[in-house]
């Protein structure tokens, strides 16, 4: 099976207000030092260095700050590692971080896929959330791309934003298609204690315009509206926050989703072999110190037990609107966990009667009118 590289990257600009993500915002003298020490942990790890990589995906924060030749001596040592198989190389980059010059540079260096973070067409929503962008720049960066041949663009829009309306929603989403990007994730904010917008919004306050969240109904609107217009555009929804133009998935992506071994490397970066999941720790500057001092940067590491296979095969399975297939799990796991699945058995056909998934067959897949309660139906199952 062949292997997903994840880079962490875990510096921005500013902090989102919505971001509950371990990034920060640091001085650009600690970019290389960082970079560096990716290198090394890249060269030095143990893994299985004949597999072949067909995805490397750069995450974070912001991986489209640091420099092209940078990020090119990362992709460079992964090169000398592992065994490349045509891999998409993605960089997730911000609007306002992007030139013909870098768009140049980063194509020569091996990426062919830019995430590009919208998030909003609304420059009040944009400010509100601390976001750096302006609508204008989002067109900008969209030329940029393509003028210099990158044909894998993905971008992200955020539904409930501060200020948001069913008319500015509609109009990101219109001015999205209009630019027409492979892929499209579309995200309902998350409110919770990792925050600060969330942190302000549960204690009921009004910084960071927490006040002017649109309730959860209107959110759920918003989604199912842009469900709708992206099908009519020819999207192919294919999972609960993503959607593609036919044959542009992204392969990074589905490899968490189906189960498939991935490795991370960075500050706060995760892995999976199919046996364990492991993390790296989240401070970066901690992370480079242990990396030059030859120490280990493991943070934490599970042993993924059949039982908590067999969860994982349906939280992260069900997320892929075509579902997953009952009978090979049932297969799978019903000799060591037969009482489980017995008791997954009938709770399906309980949410079955409640209309919040169907089973066609042996495909077992979330109800397409349920995705906006799609946690609600989760813990209905696996709780």
């Amino acid at each position: 099976m062949t292997l997903g590289i994840y880079i962490q990257v875990p510096f921005c600009q500013t902090k989102c207000t919505y971001c509950n993500f371990h990034t920060g915002v640091v001085s650009q003298d600690r970019y290389e030092p960082y970079a560096e020490a990716v290198c090394r942990e890249i060269a030095e790890t143990v893994t299985d260095r004949t597999r072949a990589v067909d995805s490397i995906y750069f995450g974070g924060g912001t991986p489209s700050l640091l420099k092209a030749a940078t990020l090119g001596k990362i992709i460079e040592t992964l090169d000398h590692v592992y065994q490349f198989d045509s891999p998409e190389i993605t960089l997730e980059a911000d609007p306002e971080t992007i030139t013909p010059e870098k768009a140049t540079a980063w194509l020569a260096a091996g990426f062919n896929r830019i995430s590009l973070g919208a998030q909003s067409f609304d420059d009040v929503e944009l400010q509100a959330a601390g976001r750096m962008h302006r609508r204008a720049d989002i067109y900008t960066a969209a030329e940029f791309l393509r003028a210099v041949g990158f044909n894998a663009i993905s971008m992200d829009l955020i539904a409930g934003l501060a200020h948001q309306s069913s008319g500015s929603w509609e109009k990101s989403v219109a001015e999205l298609l209009q630019i027409c990007p492979e892929h499209i994730s579309i995200y309902m904010l998350e409110i919770d204690e990792g925050s600060r917008l969330g942190q302000e919004s549960l204690a009921g306050g009004s910084r960071y315009s927490a006040a002017q969240i649109p309730v959860d109904d209107a959110i759920a609107e918003f989604y199912e509206s842009a469900c709708v217009r992206l099908a009519v555009a020819g999207y192919e929804h294919y999972e609960i926050s993503n959607w593609a133009l036919p044959g542009r998935r992204s392969r990074h992506n589905l490899k968490y989703w189906r189960r498939q071994p991935y490795f991370g490397f960075g500050a706060g970066a995760h892995s999976f072999d199919g046996m364990s999941r492991w993390a790296t720790i989240h401070d970066s500057a901690r992370y480079v110190s242990c990396i030059e001092q030859g120490i280990s940067t493991l943070e934490q590491i599970e042993a993924v037990t059949p039982e908590n296979a067999l969860e994982e095969e349906f939280f992260l399975g069900l997320r892929q609107l075509e579902g997953i297939d009952l009978a090979r799990i049932e297969s799978q796991y019903g000799e060591t966990q037969h009482n489980r699945v017995a008791e997954l058995r009938a709770r399906i056909v309980e949410l079955r009667s409640q209309g919040l998934v169907e089973l066609n067959g042996a495909r077992l897949r979330l109800a397409p009118d349920r995705l906006t309660v799609s946690n609600e139906v989760f813990v209905e199952l696996l709780g």
